[in-house]
């Protein structure tokens, strides 16, 4: 597993804990010891930039995402996409096509059944919209 997909998914857990904690997921991260977090600067920088950007990604999320509530899409699935979503707008030196599968692959993991068909038509959708999204 590359360090970038372990990043992702080191992320993935601390959203999900955040959640479930109601708590931010930052703050969760740096309260880590530091040997447990050997991903580092990539899980920080997904992090940040999911909480900096979370008004739009959300946003965007409830508009792509048809038929699901945020509030009631499974947890896993909304921090994907959240994840997925801040690498696809506003991670310049990534490929659009990568954070998505690694979105699709970490959900047929972690997910449920039909997640990752879900997750890669929200992306599919959003991307195909990327040049018109006003950020």
């Amino acid at each position: 597993m590359s360090a970038r997909r372990k990043a992702r998914k080191r992320a993935l857990d601390f959203l999900y804990e955040s959640d479930i904690r109601k708590a931010v997921a930052l703050e969760l991260y740096r309260t880590r010891p530091a040997d447990e977090l050997s991903e580092g600067a990539y899980v920080e920088t997904l992090l940040s930039g999911v909480a900096e950007h979370i008004a739009k990604i959300d946003e965007l999320i409830i508009t792509y995402a048809q038929g699901w509530d945020l509030d009631r899409m499974p947890s896993i699935d909304r921090n994907l996409l959240r994840i997925a979503l801040f690498e696809i707008l506003w991670s310049e030196n990534l490929d659009d096509k990568i954070a998505v599968s690694e979105a699709v692959s970490l959900a047929k993991e972690l997910s449920t059944d039909e997640s990752a068909g879900y997750i890669n038509g929200v992306l599919g959708r959003i991307i195909a919209l990327k040049p018109s999204l006003a950020l």
